[in-house]
């Protein structure tokens, strides 16, 4: 039986939003998953924002719309119906130029019948932004669907320009009202404890770091999401708040949940090792150990130790650089045997391939 793609590998999820899906799409490739959201998307009461910018629309029909996100407009429009206002909220946009920062936006746009002009190449805000400046004439009346950032700079490049803007505030991002499942898994990426780490949105990259700065590992975090564990971020613009926050984070080329997903499906696959113990053909992959038909699953310290054997390619592993990898200390060398004699169970007739080398340490032989 082919083992699952994501058989032996721990990624770790940051969102709150679609979290479940995101989570499934990983258990089913085979993947350990630890959810740890990092921001809380929370509605606004629609009788004090939506409700006051509904009105101010209705009342006074803007010349363009910009469409941010597609659980905004939504929301938005869900809530109008709710009171009473759909189909006056529908007449009051029908006569506007309507842009889309990206296709979900666009997509729950051209849901309500409206039709949308444009979308953002780039599918960002500052993009849609820069076409209003660059077509529209200055005091015209542009209303603005935001996200839950609490700052909104390229909104406030309109108003400096000379607009007239009507802000749409749907929702907000919040703490999560249990912030210990977000600083396990920052331990765990600390500790560079699971292979990969997702974020789905900018704020969610934002506040982890964040986290991490309130903890005082931030040096830690950079390190590990420097080196081995692997950053994918759903698109460019969370791509670019990683960089900016000095962590290498990677996207697929459409910023979409299931391209994310396959995107770091692949990625990882090329982290899979073959190598031949003992004339036996064994794949490695993360925690899973595969020798012929049967897959075994590694504990954090038998991987590790088998993934500095396996670096070493024959040569020595000495016991003090294996207790200071994975032990953190050289005092326990009865630990370390432990692991060795574990290890080589696990392997079965493989694990003759782990040789003591006397007064020294381990070598793995490999055919």
């Amino acid at each position: 039986m082919a083992t699952a793609p994501l058989a032996g590998f721990v990624i770790g999820v940051t969102a709150d939003r679609r979290a479940d899906e995101q989570c499934e799409m990983l258990r089913r490739r085979g993947a350990r998953v630890l959810h740890g959201p990092t921001i809380r998307t929370v509605p606004l009461a629609p009788d004090v924002s939506i409700h006051a910018a509904t009105d101010t629309l209705v009342a006074s029909p803007p010349d363009v719309v910009v469409a941010n996100t597609g659980i905004g407009i939504r929301s938005w429009f869900a809530a109008a119906e709710s009171w009473g206002r759909g189909d006056d909220l529908i007449d009051a946009l029908s006569g506007a130029r309507i842009l889309a920062r990206g296709p979900k936006a666009a997509g729950a746009i051209l849901t309500t019948g409206l039709p949308v002009e444009w979308r953002a190449p780039s599918e960002t805000l500052a993009e849609a932004v820069d076409e209003v400046l660059r077509s529209t004439p200055t005091g015209s009346h542009v209303a603005v669907q935001l996200d839950g950032n609490a700052e909104q700079r390229d909104v406030e490049r309109l108003r400096e320009a000379g607009y007239r803007v009507t802000d749409v505030r749907v929702y907000e991002w919040n703490e999560p009202t249990d912030t210990e499942p977000a600083a396990r898994l920052l331990q765990a990426v600390c500790d560079r404890r699971v292979d990969a780490i997702t974020f789905t949105s900018a704020a969610a990259l934002q506040s982890f770091v964040a986290l991490a700065a309130a903890q005082g590992c931030e040096d830690e975090l950079r390190d590990a999401v420097n080196g081995p564990v692997l950053a994918v971020c759903v698109g460019p613009v969370c791509a670019r708040v990683a960089d900016s926050l000095g962590l290498r984070g990677f996207h697929p080329e459409r910023p979409r949940l299931g391209a994310m997903v396959h995107w770091l499906t692949a990625e990882l696959a090329q982290r899979r090792r073959q190598v031949r113990l003992a004339g036996i053909d064994v794949s490695i992959q993360g925690s899973a150990v595969t020798l012929g038909d049967d897959t075994v699953t590694l504990t954090e310290r038998e991987q590790a130790v088998l993934d500095i054997l396996v670096a070493r390619e024959g040569r020595v592993a000495s016991r003090s650089q294996l207790l200071r990898a994975v032990w953190g200390a050289a005092s326990d060398e009865h630990a370390l045997e432990v692991t060795i004699a574990r290890l080589r169970r696990k392997l079965g007739p493989a694990g003759a391939a782990v040789r003591t080398v006397v007064r020294r340490g381990y070598r793995l032989q490999i055919d």
